[in-house]
């Protein structure tokens, strides 16, 4: 017996993707480990709870906002354009990172992770509101309370998380017009 597959075409971290011949019903994340070594992007516990298989999904205008790649398979994503924690820092030709984005910079300075494991899924996080904040600023009395809302849903077992808010809080508070006051 066989598994049916269907064509799956998309962009991942700028590239087109396929069409390539995927199983039905495989999660997107397998599909990121398996046939693009791109296993940044982490599983954790596999229905959706902790977000650490969090990538950002780029909607119209190249807004990106949070999707989970272990509840959705990989045939969801057809069409779409997402991008990976690999995909986020700036890379040379060979694929050396040149450059890492505010947010994983600020990661680093603020030691926000011990294990690391479901940093990916924060960086995201952190990505996708920062972004947000652009479009929408916030009041600086309000900030700590909108990062929190922010990050609620992932899931870190070993921090305690208050590196992970300071880190957001210092990239949002140094990049221009995401707070207000």
């Amino acid at each position: 017996m066989s598994l049916e597959k269907r064509p799956l075409s998309l962009t991942i971290n700028g590239q087109r993707i396929g069409p390539v011949d995927v199983p039905v019903g495989m999660p997107m994340i397998d599909f990121l480990h398996e046939y693009l070594n791109l296993t940044g992007t982490r599983f954790g516990c596999g229905q959706g709870i902790c977000h650490a298989c969090t990538v950002m999904e780029l909607r119209e205008g190249n807004t990106p906002i949070e999707t989970r790649t272990c509840v959705f398979d990989a045939h969801f994503f057809n069409g779409k354009k997402i991008v990976t924690i690999e995909g986020q820092a700036r890379r040379d030709e060979k694929g050396q990172v040149q450059e890492l984005t505010p947010v994983q910079q600020a990661f680093i300075e603020h030691f926000s992770f011990q294990c690391g494991y479901c940093t990916p899924g924060f960086v995201t996080a952190a990505t996708v509101f920062i972004e947000s904040l652009k479009q929408n600023p916030v009041p600086r009395a309000q900030l700590r309370s909108r990062i929190e809302d922010a990050l609620n849903d992932h899931i870190c077992r070993c921090t305690g998380y208050v590196r992970y808010y300071e880190a957001v809080e210092d990239v949002a508070l140094k990049t221009p017009g995401c707070v207000i006051g």
